[in-house]
């Protein structure tokens, strides 16, 4: 999976979260929970939600990972690599 497919899977499952969002708007290097204004229960949800999506496992431990949109298609696409 190229990292432009990760990108979009992660954008598509933040607008289901946070439907109000512009997500044109997102800068990929800022906060996600600051962007969006998203709880730690939504931001859960994400986890959730990638998991479900990507079948990968995300410990809870790795969540800090991926409180941007570029930390998340880093993390996301060598989870990936590593879990053919």
């Amino acid at each position: 999976m190229t990292d432009e497919e990760i990108r979009s899977i992660v954008l598509r499952v933040l607008g289901e979260i946070a439907p109000e969002a512009d997500l044109s708007e997102i800068k990929p290097d800022a906060d996600l929970r600051d962007q969006l204004d998203i709880d730690s229960m939504d931001f859960l949800n994400f986890m959730i939600a990638l998991h479900r999506e990507l079948h990968l496992e995300i410990p809870e431990a790795d969540y800090a990972k991926l409180f941007t949109l570029n930390k998340c298609v880093q993390y996301l696409a060598a989870a990936s690599a590593s879990n053919p």
